[in-house]
């Protein structure tokens, strides 16, 4: 299958990679970065080209500004796309643009799923990421078998657009709120005078237990900030969490108090790029306490 592929970034570059090794035919517009190291790929001028000679398009960018400008920006992929193609959105935007995104394509008799991923860096190498899709479910098994190649738990959220972005903003909520109850108790326990990395052990065996408690605590302890998932995305996620609540009238009270601690870290100098886990360094100066001052 000839597929168009845009956003060859962190996680983007490994996922095409898997296609390409499956032997489908990628094709993408390139804007400031050379095309990845190991890609095999027709590089074109523009979306629009891409989605000219591409039988399914697929686009993993940063934001919804840039899903929004890629898809519907001058020379952008609605442009080029003709009915019975179809448009995959695999990037972590806004739920509501996602709906407006997908009308204007099947006014032109496109099809349009919404399938963000979750899993980071790893799972795009590994093509083990977690998808959730949000769009009628023919479309959905027309895209399974790309999705197939891509990850491991794959799931089909809801028809309506948009569902898939809504899970992924949920998840983006408990891992951020995991965090921060990581976070919160590492400090409290060593700031009492407890080894954080013992007390982290020892809840490791019990039903605090938690892959954050175990990945992030490590980090928090280790002082390991470099970036896996950055604070200025997950950031930008949870933003996405409280303006999604706004409009439905709900009440995300935990989530607004880990925005704000992701705040405190991202106006830090570089800690905007570090790694989630860093939503410590907050909880630190609050207390005026670092964990890696106590050894008892």
């Amino acid at each position: 299958m000839k597929i168009g592929f845009i956003g060859l970034g962190v996680m983007g570059a490994p996922m095409a990679r898997h296609l390409a090794n499956a032997r489908h035919e990628i094709v993408t517009a390139l804007n400031r970065s050379p095309l990845p190291e190991g890609l095999k790929a027709a590089v074109v001028a523009s979306p629009a080209e891409v989605a000219r000679i591409s039988e399914i398009v697929i686009t993993m960018l940063p934001d919804t500004p840039d899903v929004e400008r890629v898809l519907l920006g001058r020379h952008g992929v609605l442009e080029g796309i003709s009915a019975g193609k179809l448009v995959v959105d695999m990037s972590s935007i806004s739920p509501i643009a996602t709906a407006e995104f997908a009308a204007k394509f099947r006014e032109a008799g496109a099809g349009y799923l919404g399938a963000p991923v979750s899993g980071g860096e790893v799972g795009a190498k590994a093509a083990s990421l977690t998808i959730m899709v949000g769009g009628p479910a023919a479309e959905f098994e027309r895209a399974l078998p790309i999705f197939e190649k891509l990850g491991k738990n794959i799931t089909l959220i809801g028809e309506k657009n948009g569902a898939g972005q809504t899970c992924k903003i949920a998840n983006q909520i408990i891992v951020a709120l995991n965090i921060e109850a990581v976070a919160e108790a590492l400090v409290f326990a060593s700031k009492a005078g407890c080894d954080p990395a013992k007390v982290r052990g020892a809840l490791m065996g019990g039903f605090a237990s938690s892959r954050v408690l175990e990945v992030h605590g490590e980090r928090m302890i280790a002082r390991t900030f470099a970036p896996g998932f950055r604070v200025r995305l997950h950031q930008k996620d949870l933003n996405l969490a409280l303006e999604s609540a706004r409009a439905l009238g709900v009440a995300l009270p935990n989530t607004a108090t880990a925005q704000q601690l992701m705040n405190a870290c991202a106006a830090r100098p570089g800690g905007a790029e570090a790694d989630h886990s860093s939503l410590v360094q907050a909880l630190e100066i609050l207390s005026d306490h670092e964990l890696s001052t106590e050894r008892n």
